[in-house]
């Protein structure tokens, strides 16, 4: 029997995780939309982060991601853009996530 670490609820201390396989389409085999929505990934930040590129089997689903995100970060809001980057910050830090 395997027994796991309990997870830690804060920064810096060590978790025991797994990581899953999630299968991904190389942005050289894309073609159609996803080829659109991955080369706009590209424009816009220069490269395909891996928190885009794991929707990649699923374009529509990507797609209307990054239209979320860029109504959250950039739309109108009574929170100030380096506001809404501080609680990012803040809640990938928390979740031990390094985006």
């Amino acid at each position: 029997m395997v027994t796991l670490a309990p997870i830690p609820p804060f920064f810096g201390l060590h978790r025991v995780t797994a990581m899953p396989n999630i299968r991904q389409v190389p942005h050289e085999e894309a073609t159609g939309f996803l080829k659109k929505v991955l080369d706009a990934a590209v424009a816009r930040a220069g490269r395909i982060w891996h928190i885009v590129h794991v929707m990649s089997v699923n374009p529509r689903v990507m797609d209307s991601s990054m239209k979320f995100y860029g109504s959250v970060m950039f739309g109108a809001s009574p929170l100030t853009r380096v506001q809404r980057e501080m609680l990012a910050v803040v809640t990938s830090r928390a979740n031990d996530c390094f985006y």
